[in-house]
């Protein structure tokens, strides 16, 4: 699977720079952070895609998470064209929102009412502005490294310490806006615990990832998240748990399920549209009733609820619930990542790895990774290495050291014998170069 020319690709890139900044709609498209330019994709299908050039990847981003079947899976394509068939937009209530909002209901026992948006960050900026309309506070908490959408109240950076005010981490975030924002580490229940007890009766809410998947995949050490849930009823502060990424993927009902916490308020995405742009956000009925035109937090959206994503959403669930794979996922993925770990001991490479059910990242450090601190000090030189070799040997890895990879139901183990094997070349050929 070698690849062999990306002529095609380099020159709708070229093109693409002069029509869209950077060349892409979103950053890390441009793989920048890997010294390379990015393959233009053509088409795919199950656990491949396919590039302008003819080249065939094995994909580990799976569209950064949403597709757990693989791509066009046969249901959710046949979803798709009956509802476009049936109109793509009418911005106005149909039978498949409720549909899927019932599936989502009835899988998240927290989420007594939910309501459809257009992305994972539309539904944690209305999730924030709910928990601030309800409580009558203005300050949030989050954790260094999660990252939960762009929206402005969000786009601060991680301070060291146990507390810090918001600093802006773009140009356009007003200061005053950003410094109602705090950051604590991931992982450090104390640091939560004094930025609690110094801001009493201010805090809105406290927004974390359960499993961070955005410092690469980075999971809660045990007690964390029921330490969290436990501070924030102290001061009666919403928690809110960011599951875009874990909803539906680590478990039909999420993380919270696994660990048996109830948070005040959720956010989804990714899984629950099966490849089209969506979003949700939902929580306790007393809360969710505080939204317009219930009540006077308002929110609205034009193709909020559309429905070619419900279709794909209710393709996508009702196959995950029909026949459940995260048991088989999650071992699939532990004995991925144990011969992954192996490759690179035999390389003499240091590398940590984490995994979560079907999530992973390959860290290149020796030491443990626990929160954005730590994942800072990986050594990013001999990730860019590493990725150039895979993608070159056809295995599509997220371009970033700090991302989150995923299997799929539609990875055989042919593509995993492939992909070790190129794994185990490319870490050779990294610790020939060290």
């Amino acid at each position: 699977m070698t690849i062999q020319s990306r002529s095609k690709s380099a020159a709708l890139f070229a093109q693409a720079q002069q029509v869209i900044p950077g060349g892409v709609n979103s950053p890390v498209r441009a793989f920048r952070s890997v010294n390379l330019e990015p393959p233009f994709i053509q088409r795919a299908a199950g656990a491949h895609v396919y590039d302008v050039d003819g080249n065939d990847y094995i994909d580990y981003v799976g569209s950064w998470g949403p597709l757990i079947l693989g791509h066009a899976h046969p249901q959710v394509v046949a979803a798709v064209q009956q509802a476009a068939a049936d109109g793509c937009s009418f911005g106005a209530p149909t039978e498949r929102e409720v549909h899927l909002a019932q599936l989502i209901v009835d899988a998240f026992p927290a989420m007594e009412m939910v309501r459809m948006v257009n992305s994972g960050t539309e539904a944690t900026m209305s999730a924030i502005r709910l928990a601030r309309g309800y409580t009558g506070r203005d300050i949030i908490v989050k954790c260094a490294g999660c990252y939960h959408g762009h929206a402005d109240s969000l786009l601060v950076k991680a301070g060291s310490g146990a507390m810090t005010y918001g600093v802006p981490d773009s140009p356009g975030v007003p200061e005053s806006l950003a410094r109602h924002t705090l950051t604590v580490p991931y992982n450090d229940l104390d640091a939560m615990r004094q930025t609690l007890a110094q801001h009493a009766r201010q805090v809105a809410c406290v927004i974390v990832e359960p499993a961070a998947g955005n410092m690469g995949l980075v999971p809660p050490e045990p007690g964390f998240l029921e330490g969290l849930r436990a501070i924030t009823q102290e001061h009666g502060t919403l928690l809110i748990f960011d599951e875009v990424i874990t909803g539906f993927r680590v478990a039909y009902g999420g993380m919270q399920t696994l660990h048996n916490i109830a948070p005040d308020l959720t956010a989804l995405g990714k899984i629950i549209g099966g490849g089209l742009p969506v979003g949700a956000y939902g929580g306790k009925r007393e809360i969710m009733e505080r939204m317009s035109p219930l009540g006077p937090v308002y929110q609205a959206g034009t193709l909020s609820g559309n429905p070619l994503a419900m279709a794909a959403g209710i393709a996508t669930l009702e196959t995950l619930r029909a026949a459940p794979p995260y048991q088989v996922l999650a071992e699939r993925t532990a004995a991925f990542v144990a011969a992954t770990r192996q490759a690179a001991h035999q390389a003499g490479v240091q590398v940590y790895i984490t995994s979560l059910g079907s999530m992973f990242t390959v860290f290149f450090n020796a030491q443990p990774v626990r929160n954005y601190d730590e994942a800072g000090t990986c050594d990013v030189p001999t990730f860019r290495r590493y990725f150039a070799a895979m993608l070159h040997a056809g295995i599509y890895l997220a371009p970033s050291q700090f991302e989150t990879g995923f299997l799929s139901t539609a990875h055989t183990e042919a593509d995993i014998a492939t992909t070790l094997q190129a794994s185990t070349a490319a870490f050779q050929a990294v610790a020939e170069k060290a």
